[in-house]
């Protein structure tokens, strides 16, 4: 059985490079959200990051990050699920990343599409400048918010602020909560909780907009690679109509200004929930990451 480890933050610059190296632009592929979603455990497996997730009940292997030999490593993890009495599931794979594989063990393995774990990229001009007839709902939307916020602006997220965050983020899961008592927030508040907890040393950055000093929203974000930079998080109170699309711009334009190599923002999966779906199509997405799901053929179909 693999000997897989708790993430240290420690590790988050070597799996940084690592990730970058790969050109990865999937949200799994962040240290951040390894570090903050889920029971995440790693290994290096003969020059490749392996990660072994329990994640909404679910075990399952990220598809392995590194250079050299694939076939070796897809059979370590593929005896380490034997072993451990579990299907052997491999995710947050491209079409590509299953042409590699079928190449290496042809037959062997069969693979879904996961459209719910697709991720969404945005050209960050787009979003920064919202041009165009159909940005214009969210043009309207924003001038909706400047009129009943004459005296709006925005800070930093930093140490002089993470208590106000949390008190924020306590009144948007409470309400939440209370509004749709179906929908388990308990993973994501404990994320946000991680994440403020560890700003600083995961290397975020986010805003907070306000109405003078009342907290209206905020949102949270960390590089995924040297184009992508990653949203992890955005939640508004629902005080004032427009207050998701300003905080959405105003971010746009901070990282934009702050990071001139980043060229698309990632607002990762819609995790298959229409409204959160609708949403995000709204923005109309430049790119998808698509991904793909793949099981162990023989042991999928019962032979």
């Amino acid at each position: 059985m693999i000997d897989f480890q708790p993430l240290n933050l420690r590790d988050r610059q070597t799996v940084y490079d690592c990730f970058c190296g790969d050109c990865r632009q999937g949200c799994e592929y962040s240290f951040v959200n390894l570090y903050l979603w889920g029971r995440q455990r790693f290994a290096w497996i003969d020059g490749y990051f392996t990660v072994f997730s329990h994640y909404f009940g679910k075990s399952m292997y990220l598809y392995p990050a590194g250079q050299g030999p694939l076939k070796p490593v897809l059979e370590k993890l593929e005896a380490d699920a034997m072993e451990r009495g579990i299907p052997f599931r491999m995710t947050a794979m491209t079409a590509e990343d299953c042409r590699v594989v079928e190449e290496a063990m042809p037959g062997h393995f069969i693979f879904f599409s996961d459209r719910d774990g697709s991720d969404y990229l945005y050209e960050i001009d787009h979003l920064a400048d919202l041009k165009g007839k159909s940005y214009q709902p969210k043009r309207n939307h924003i001038n909706r918010f400047l009129e009943a916020v004459p005296n709006w602006r925005v800070e930093e997220i930093g140490p002089g602020n993470l208590e106000l965050c949390r008190k924020m983020l306590s009144d948007w899961y409470t309400a939440h909560s209370l509004s749709d008592p179906d929908m388990d927030y308990h993973q994501e508040q404990r994320a946000t909780d991680r994440a403020l907890s560890h700003y600083s040393a995961l290397g975020l950055d986010g805003l907070i907009l306000f109405d003078g000093d009342e907290p209206l929203a905020l949102t949270m974000g960390s590089h995924l690679c040297c184009e992508v930079f990653d949203v992890h998080f955005e939640k508004a109170l629902g005080k004032v109509q427009g207050e998701y699309p300003m905080i959405n711009r105003t971010f746009a334009r901070y990282i934009r200004e702050k990071y001139p190599r980043i060229r698309y923002l990632n607002r990762e999966d819609d995790m298959g929930l229409p409204g959160l779906r609708k949403a995000k199509l709204s923005y109309h997405p430049d790119k998808m990451v698509e991904q793909y799901v793949c099981y162990v053929k023989e042991a999928f179909y019962g032979g």
